[in-house]
Parts: structure tokens; sequence; C-alpha cells
């Protein structure tokens, strides 16, 4: 696949001597959707600001779409499309002027019908004549994303663009992402709603601490370092693990009326058959089974202590 923005030996450090990114090699593909996830501090917000020109880089290079950021700006600029976390807004204006306006900021002229189709996929059409001031956070939300939208970018960043608002509306975000995929539309997010990244991201990068930890297609991610568990509900309860079965590495859970085995998919090997024999040996019975999948949450929260 073609990549659509190219990161290569990025750093930023800032003039009191912190260093917010460390050499960051990334690159993003032309209409994938790519979550970037990282605990406050990690340094996705100055990424995001190096990218969108708003902040300066210390070292190394960016283009978006073979246009350098900083030598061919204007270029770069104006494929590039930003919902910040900030609900910043004009109050005076009304909603079909600040999006017409932020149109008008990138050199394009005027397209009504455009404006129009923007603000009815998301739902802002009723609310086109009234003033920001008198809109709700998640309208305002809403008219961030239109005012991104508003100059038709290739690529589309959005930095927490649901911190805040309802389930209804997070919703509804997620359609008008999913549309712009199909538009072909290169996404950019970042996000504390790690189920928003396992549900809608192809590929996940995982910051920390400045430091590009591991970038990975969601699946092969979740595949390779998620971990899968077998849980038996037992007919009696147990005060402890026999002495029998310590090779296993079980855990109680329920009171003791849970045992918990943990293992690799990925393993030659898994372990549960040697596990149910010897369960049968040491005289445990169990009434049910089931199994469960790591969620990517548990994964990033692995990989941020590892500092992987």
């Amino acid at each position: 696949m073609e990549p659509i923005i190219s990161i290569s030996n990025l750093s930023k450090i800032y003039a009191s001597g912190f260093q917010a990114l460390k050499n960051i090699n990334l690159e993003i593909y032309k209409g994938e959707i790519f979550a970037l996830l990282g605990p406050n501090g990690a340094g996705k917000t100055t990424l995001i600001g190096i990218i969108c020109g708003l902040v300066n880089r210390t070292a190394g290079e960016v283009k978006v779409a073979g246009h350098d950021i900083v030598k061919d700006y204007r270029a770069a600029r104006s494929l590039i499309g930003l919902v910040p976390q900030e609900l910043t807004t004009d109050a005076f204006e009304t909603v079909w002027d600040t999006v017409s306006f932020s149109r008008g900021l990138f050199g394009k002229p005027p397209n009504p019908a455009y404006i129009e189709k923007v603000l009815r996929s998301l739902s802002l059409w009723e609310k086109k004549d009234n003033r920001l001031m008198t809109l709700s956070g998640g309208m305002k939300r809403r008219v961030l994303i239109a005012k991104a939208l508003s100059h038709e970018p290739r690529v589309l960043f959005l930095d927490e663009p649901t911190a805040g608002v309802d389930v209804e509306l997070r919703k509804d975000l997620w359609e008008v992402v999913r549309g712009l995929r199909q538009d072909g539309v290169t996404i950019i997010l970042t996000t504390h709603y790690i189920e928003e990244a396992e549900e809608m991201a192809d590929r996940i990068g995982v910051i920390n601490k400045g430091e590009l930890i591991i970038v990975e297609d969601k699946a092969t991610l979740m595949r390779r370092l998620g971990k899968k568990q077998l849980i038996l509900e037992l007919h009696e309860p147990l005060a402890s693990i026999p002495e029998s079965l310590a090779q296993h590495r079980l855990t109680l859970a329920a009171d003791g009326h849970e045992l918990i085995f943990t293992y690799d998919t990925q393993a030659q090997r898994t372990g549960i058959t040697a596990l149910l024999r010897d369960l049968a040996e040491a005289g445990i019975r169990f009434r049910d089974l089931r199994t469960t999948q790591s969620s990517l949450e548990e994964i990033f929260v692995d990989l941020v202590r590892q500092g992987r």
C-alpha cells in the first residue's frame, strides 16, 4: 500500500529540555483508520501538532502525500483536516458561516452544496442558522468536525473526538468516520475509549513517553499479544490450588469456585489437554467451562507497563 503520511526519525525537544518525541518512524496508508493510543503526556498531541504544522519539529522529516510539511507547507496543509480536543469556537457566528469561512481559509471556492452535505451528514442542517454560543457541547463537537471537513481534506486527524460526548453522539460520529473512509479519506485518531479503537481501527500504534512502542495491524496485535483464558467452574470450591497443579500456574477466583488457566493461542501446545488430565487425577471436577480473549485495553496496559 502507498503511504499518505511518512514520518522519519522525528524528534521534539521543548525549550524546557523536555523531550516529547523520540525518533518516531511511521507510515500511514491511504484510506486506513489508524488509532494512536497512549496515556496522558505520551506525545500523541505533539505528534499530531507537528504533522498539522502547529508545532515545530526538532529533528526528522514528515511528508504528506510526498509534500514536506516545512518546505512545501501550503500543499501539505491543504490535504489535512484537524479536529482538536478543545471546543474552541467563535461564539457569535452561525454554523453555516463558520464552516463556510473555514473552507475559504484554504482558498477553496464557495460550494454550498458540499457544505450542505457535510452539515447533513453530521445532523447539523437544522442548526445551520444557529449561533455557536447557543449549541450544546455535543453539537459544538460536530461543528468542529464540519470545519475540519470544509476544504475536502484527504487526511483527517481526530484528537479525542468523542471526549465528553454522549453515547448517541459517539455512535453518530463513528458512522461519519466510516463514511469518510469509504470516500477514501485517511483517518488518524487518538482516543481514551479503547473499545472504539478496537472496533474501528485497521492498525494500532501505541506511544509512551515519546516513543512509539509498537505499530501493528489490529487483528495481528491482538493475536500476537493477546492472552486467552480458560475458566473452569468447579463443583466444589477450593481453599487453595493443589501442589500437583502448580506447573499450570492457575489462579483461583470467585471465592474458590473458579479456576483460571491462561494460555498462548499461538503456542504449539496450549497445555489444556495436560491440565484436564491433571485435574482428573487430582479429583477436581468442574460443571462448566468458558474462554475469554484479552481485550485491546488489557494489551495496551500491558505494553505501557512493560515500556515496550
